[in-house]
């Protein structure tokens, strides 16, 4: 196909095509046509990730760059046996005109430039030349196309058609006739890919991208109508029934961006992506047309996210053509919208005035809650009040840990299922009691046994003790204490009994109880103990997804959605679904983007897609924000239509982004462009971090203790700050407790190992005696000495050491070292097979260092057995990468516009110190 795009090849891939035109027009059009299209030129182009959105943007549109399933963009080369079936019809645009308006199209015919000038700006434009405009066109001598017609366009073999809109017709300076076809994608043509299930066959994606294309590759007009994200379920059933497609979002490929066209940050510039500007006011005026009514959309939308404007309308209506190109839709919201709208109205409010911007916040997966403790500062500073109202997560140490550090937090230690199960039977409750405007509830009236007690069933209890609820404490969903069956619990206070005495009830247990329940549910719904839909106005989490774990050797590649150990992902987008907050930002891990080909990140980005999410995906680099630790992580981003999606913010620190994230989503990764030269901090070390903490031994039990000596880097000053510096209510105030500073206990042999492990950099189990390094790098015994042995009678040298990775990993009692920085903190403080001792002393790195690794606050305090303290440390979120993703937030929300640049955004220079 000429121009378009190669699409991957998949089975069970639908043919899209308007029954019976296509096959006709296949039949006597392909021969030829295909002639033409092997005339065209292949060209593969990749993606630049850059700092400027502009200079991107011009990338986009001149390049026609594309990375998704390895397309290839195809630019036009003359043909010289094409035919005359496929012409331009009517009169041209006005020559003066054109050049305004397509000023890139005219360099070989600039004003005033000498004919080298020329030739070298547009060999630099590497855009086709025109001799002329046009805006209407006769294909096969027998279809009319028109400038904004959408369309089908020719594929290769077995694929379906491409579907464009035209946004130019010119003829070249080869004299052959050329549209620009703007290009649609199916959700199975971007990064959704093999989870194309999850979107409607109808519903396409405008994109940006943007090809010259022979007009003879038109295949046949269709329907394309542009719906608004708010639209009910009825109108969409009405429009999707009366159009080929519909779309309501744009599509990019930097970052695997999904955005309502509303908040796209597209610029107009001077002709390189402007397909109709207000010139053609000008062509109207001198045509003497009537002026068509614009029509309903977006405000400020351009040419570039439009395709074409309602001006070009006008010069459609000039050559007779009454068919308005843009057909929007406006329905009023649905229900399940009408809470956010309406929520979200009042947070742009309070942007207009004095009053200051709160936001709830619910944290799923939450573990210690270093994700929400980063967002809720970030967010802070960027003068947003976010607060983490709700917390859920099995962990009950990690519960505890989070409840300490957050008291204003509901924590609920239990599954995320069965906390969804809850929402779903709060929300039945609330409307029960007419606290939520949802009537379909009230139907349910309580059970019978609460309002309806026979009196024969009252007779047979008189010679048993009659119980009396005298409060209800609290509610969950699942097998409580005492109880067999899963279900709806309320914990009961009975009268005249203590604490002791409670009992988990099921609801139809409440015999003549229903005034109890609802002051429970009144005052619990109005002290937000749970959220209903709309409430949440932030859900974050990082759903755990062992089942791609690299230590699971029974992974399903094939079908990772019918892991169980993949699960959570799937309860994670339930509640979304179920409480529709205005922003969802979840974490995980890279392979969640490599395993399966990245089935489950798309499958994530599928699923907020079909919520009508805008979404993006991004991977950061924990180090580049100001950490001694590598650490990169997947963070996807959602936003309700009505809000703007934030972004990602760039790196602060000179940390070289390393991972090993696959070919196709390298584009995602959060960094400079290679070319770019930053003013960037320095990369932080080991020693910066934890280089004024007091010497601890190997036995050390104290969970608190003096600092002993002052902060000496920036690093540590900051870290030492008080809850209320960071959160902008202090000025000056450090902690003066030390939480957490002690060592996981080595047993004695692991003890005795590690105190003849010399104290220099890179030393590790390879220095003890007995073992030597052969030529290839691996260990093995050196037979000149006896093996030696510890008291105990084991091994000095483990034989698990010698044989990691093969003999190849020096890994083994490994030894940091001030000037290093720690490739990724882990939930296992074990030093058998990861590098975890203390530069200088005989001990692995304590709770407190593995946490200012990962950037907690030292007011930061944990709770639990030593190695679940670890463990809260090492699946945390790095605490200033969430921050950074804060102050994303907090800017989208306080300014209603964060597009320093498109996808991606530059700190404060003193960030976080702001």
């Amino acid at each position: 196909m000429a121009g378009k795009k190669k699409v991957s090849k998949a089975a069970g891939k639908r043919k899209v095509s308007k029954a019976g035109s296509k096959a006709d027009l296949k039949g006597e059009k392909a021969g030829k046509k295909r002639a033409k299209v092997k005339a065209i030129e292949e060209e593969e182009v990749l993606v630049l990730e850059g700092s400027d959105a502009e200079e991107a943007e011009a990338l986009l549109e001149e390049e026609a760059i594309e990375l998704v399933g390895a397309k290839v963009a195809r630019r036009p080369q003359p043909n010289e046996n094409s035919g005359t079936d496929s012409v331009f019809i009517g009169d041209p645009v006005d020559i003066n005109k054109a050049k305004k308006l397509w000023p890139h199209r005219y360099l070989n015919q600039t004003k005033g430039s000498t004919p080298t000038q020329a030739a070298t700006s547009a060999s630099k434009n590497e855009k086709c030349q025109a001799r002329r405009h046009y805006k209407k066109a006769k294909v096969d001598g027998k279809i009319d196309f028109s400038l904004g017609d959408d369309a089908y366009v020719m594929a290769d073999d077995g694929e379906d058609s491409y579907i464009c809109r035209i946004v130019e017709m010119f003829e070249g300076e080869d004299g052959e006739p050329y549209i620009t076809s703007q290009w649609f994608y199916r959700a199975k043509d971007t990064v959704i890919k093999g989870c194309s299930d999850l979107i409607d066959n109808k519903r396409v994606f405008l994109s940006t991208i943007k090809d010259d294309n022979h007009l003879d590759c038109l295949l046949e007009k269709i329907k394309i109508v542009k719906v608004p994200l708010n639209a009910d379920a009825e109108t969409r059933i009405a429009i999707v029934a009366n159009c080929d497609y519909y779309y309501d979002m744009m599509y990019y490929v930097p970052f695997s961006t999904f955005l309502n066209p509303q908040h796209d940050g597209t610029k107009v510039e001077n002709g390189s992506n402007l397909t109709i500007s207000s010139e053609s006011n000008d062509i109207e005026q001198d045509a003497g047309s009537k002026k068509l009514k614009k029509q309903d959309g977006p405000k400020g939308e351009t040419a570039s996210n439009l395709a074409i404007s309602s001006e070009s309308l006008d010069i459609q209506q000039d050559v007779g053509s009454s068919k308005p190109k843009e057909e929007v839709v406006t329905k009023v919201e649905n229900k399940s919208n009408s809470t956010i709208s309406s929520e979200s109205e009042d947070i742009h409010k309070d942007v207009g005035s004095n009053k200051p911007i709160e936001m709830k916040l619910l944290d799923l997966f939450s573990g210690c809650g270093a994700m929400s403790t980063g967002l809720c500062l970030g967010a802070n500073m960027a003068g947003v009040t976010l607060v983490t109202k709700w917390a859920v997560d099995l962990n009950k140490y990690a519960c505890e840990s989070l409840k300490y550090n957050h008291p204003e937090t509901e924590v609920r230690n239990e599954k995320a299922e069965e906390f969804l199960a809850l929402l779903k039977e709060w929300e039945r409750l609330c409307s029960l009691f007419s606290l939520i405007g949802d009537k379909s509830h009230q139907k349910q009236i309580s059970p019978p046994e609460m309002d309806n007690i026979e009196e024969d069933e009252e007779e047979e209890v008189d010679d048993e003790e009659i119980f009396e609820v005298e409060k209800i404490l609290s509610i969950c969903y699942g097998i409580p204490d005492g109880q067999e069956k899963a279900g709806l619990y309320f914990k009961i206070r009975w009268k005249g009994y203590g604490e002791d005495e409670d009992t988990w009830e099921p609801e139809d247990g409440l015999c003549g109880a229903k005034d109890k329940l609802q002051e429970f549910v009144t005052n619990g719904f109005n002290s937000k103990i749970l959220p209903v839909p709309g409430d949440a106005d932030v859900i974050c989490g990082g759903p755990p997804c062992q089942g791609i774990s690299g230590f699971n050797r029974f992974r399903n590649s094939e079908s990772p959605l019918d892991d169980p150990k993949n699960e959570q992902l799937l309860v994670f987008m339930d509640i979304v679904e179920h409480l529709k907050p205005k922003f969802v930002l979840m974490e995980n891990v890279v392979d969640i983007v490599k395993f399966a080909k990245g089935f489950l990140g798309r499958y994530a980005l599928g699923r907020l897609v079909k919520m009508n999410y805008q979404a993006r995906l991004g991977m950061m680099v924990a180090g580049a924000y100001g950490l001694p630790q590598f650490r990169m992580r997947v963070f996807l981003w959602g936003a309700h239509h009505t809000m703007k999606l934030p972004q990602y913010p760039l790196p602060t620190h000179n940390v070289v982004v390393r991972g090993h994230s696959p070919l196709e989503f390298e584009s995602n990764a959060v960094t400079y462009d290679e070319g770019s030269t930053p003013e960037l901090k320095d990369k932080l070390y080991l020693g910066d971090a934890i280089s004024d903490l007091p010497q601890v031994k190997n036995n050390e039990s104290r969970d608190e203790m003096p600092y002993g000596s002052d902060p000496i880097t920036e690093f540590q000053k900051f870290i030492t700050s008080s809850k209320e510096v960071m959160l902008g209510s202090a000025t000056s105030q450090s902690n003066s407790v030390l939480y957490d500073h002690r060592p996981l206990k080595l047993n004695n042999d692991d003890y005795q190992r590690v105190c003849q492990i010399p104290v220099r950099k890179g030393a590790n189990f390879r220095d003890l005696k007995g073992v030597r390094v052969g030529a290839d790098n691996k260990v093995e015994w050196d037979p000149a000495i006896e093996r030696q042995y510890l008291p105990s009678g084991k091994p000095l040298v483990p034989n698990y050491a010698m044989s990691f990775m093969r003999g190849t990993s020096s890994k083994p009692f490994g030894r940091l070292w001030w000037d290093e920085t720690v490739p990724t903190v882990v939930t296992r403080a074990e030093p058998h097979n990861q590098i975890i001792l203390h530069p200088t002393q005989n001990r692995v790195l304590t709770i407190r260092e593995n946490a200012r690794l990962q950037g907690f606050p030292d007011y930061y305090k944990l709770f639990g057995p030593i190695k679940e303290r670890y463990t809260q440390v090492g699946n945390a979120v790095a605490v200033p990468v969430a921050r950074a993703l804060g102050y994303s937030l907090g800017l989208c929300v306080k300014d209603g516009d964060c597009r320093e640049v498109e996808h991606f955004f530059t700190l404060p220079s003193d960030f976080p110190n702001i």
